[in-house]
């Protein structure tokens, strides 16, 4: 019995690993770029995670230091196979774009100023955008369900946009303001 289930094990890992390389070596744009992507697979496809996991994820990925692809593929991997698929999910996203980042550092010396690729990277650049707007508003379709967090994301955009204050203390003030409103409200879950 036990054999059965290594090898359902390992499956499942191979299987985070797979996912994630193909994410990481088809999304282009970075890891906010990749986010629709993961949701696409981890909520809709592969059923990992349950929307409301998925929002999770994203915050936590996002309020993590790193890239957030990589925190969150490595959530991802943690909450279907423990260590094992945290590992695998986060070894499979970042290879892509270690072997890109190799090769393209010696074809972009010899092709230098070449128009093409300069073509090619304004497009690129330009649909990353697009994708980037599309998961704002999913998040925010999700996430944004009473007045107190519209207020707070609407604070929170003017005070990196326009007053130039740190995203590391909106995210800090934005959860010390959620504990206070949350304890005010009176509910605390125990």
């Amino acid at each position: 019995m036990r054999k059965n289930t290594d090898h359902a094990d390992k499956h499942e890992c191979l299987s985070l690993f797979w996912e994630f390389f193909k994410i990481g070596i088809f999304t282009i744009g970075g890891g906010a770029a990749m986010i629709p992507q993961m949701q696409q697979i981890a909520v809709e496809e592969k059923k990992w995670l349950t929307e409301e996991e998925m929002v999770d994820c994203i915050a936590l990925g996002q309020s993590l230091p790193g890239v957030i692809a990589v925190n969150m593929a490595t959530y991802i991997g943690h909450m279907r196979k423990g260590l094992a698929g945290a590992v695998a999910a986060t070894v499979g996203v970042v290879i892509p774009a270690f072997l890109v980042i190799l090769l393209a550092v010696g074809v972009l010396d010899v092709i230098g100023d070449n128009g093409f690729v300069y073509g090619a990277f304004t497009g690129i650049k330009a649909a990353v955008c697009g994708l980037i707007i599309v998961t704002m508003v999913r998040l925010g379709k999700q996430i944004l369900t009473s007045p107190f967090q519209w207020v707070m994301m609407f604070a929170g955009g003017v005070a990196v946009c326009f007053l130039g204050v740190s995203v590391v203390w909106v995210i800090l003030a934005g959860m010390v303001i959620g504990i206070v409103y949350t304890v005010l409200r009176g509910s605390v879950k125990k």
